[in-house]
């Protein structure tokens, strides 16, 4: 469960909701001088970034999602995963443009043992939503959102919303009722209202600022507690 968005305005500002059960996902948020990124411990033994800022503005997540048959992992040259490719974007070691060009020319797919979805966006404000299988489209508007059900096909996903889940309505109808001068502490309040409780519960929210190029965040829903890392001057 996650949710993440992006809102143009003034600044441009995303924000992200990490919900995951620990018994399953071990994490850590970890700050360098080009990345701040939630590191998750993998089989082999790399903390992996699929969950970040890059210093240059890029920002990705990923998202679980029910798996359709057309994102099945292949481990062919044609293919990339969607962990890969979004780890790649936080790296900096593609661009805005090179996600673009990958996701409209190769099959996007979910990685062996997971089936996600991804939002990442650069400094301007450019957003990419992709979702294995089903293709992927760029944002427009004053903001981007998505959580853990399909934006493209939701008839695929809508057997299995949780009931009572309605964190991207809620979130919309929220992200919609701000303006122009939209903040970082709209942005918490976004992420406060929609956080999750229980094995599932928000463990990390973080705000990313491009007109600073800081991020803001909090862990274990103490939204009281807010740390700031700002990155270094280029």
């Amino acid at each position: 469960m996650c949710t993440r968005f992006v809102y143009r305005g003034d600044d441009i500002i995303t924000g992200f909701n990490f919900d995951i059960d620990l018994a399953v996902w071990n994490h850590q948020v970890i700050e360098e001088k080009n990345r701040f990124y939630i590191g998750i411990l993998r089989p082999d033994g790399v903390r992996h970034s699929y969950h970040g800022v890059n210093r240059n503005g890029n920002v990705g997540t990923l998202l679980y999602v029910h798996g359709n048959p057309s994102g099945t992992y292949q481990d062919t040259a044609d293919c990339i995963t969607i962990a890969d490719l979004t780890e790649q974007f936080i790296q900096a070691q593609i661009t805005f443009d090179d996600a673009l060009r990958i996701a409209q020319t190769k099959k996007i797919v979910y990685a062996p043992d997971a089936t996600m979805q991804a939002m990442i966006s650069d400094r301007r404000g450019r957003t990419l939503v992709i979702e294995p299988g089903l293709g992927c489209c760029e944002g427009t508007g004053e903001y981007s959102l998505i959580t853990n059900y399909s934006l493209f096909n939701p008839e695929s996903t809508r057997p299995f919303i949780v009931p009572g889940d309605d964190r991207y309505e809620r979130a919309a109808k929220l992200l919609n009722g701000y303006g122009s001068g939209f903040t970082i502490s709209d942005a918490f309040s976004v992420l406060c209202a929609v956080r999750q409780e229980g094995p599932w519960a928000t463990r990390v929210s973080f705000v990313y600022s491009s007109k600073e190029n800081a991020v803001y965040y909090v862990q274990n829903n103490h939204f009281e507690q807010v740390k700031k890392y700002v990155f270094p001057p280029f």
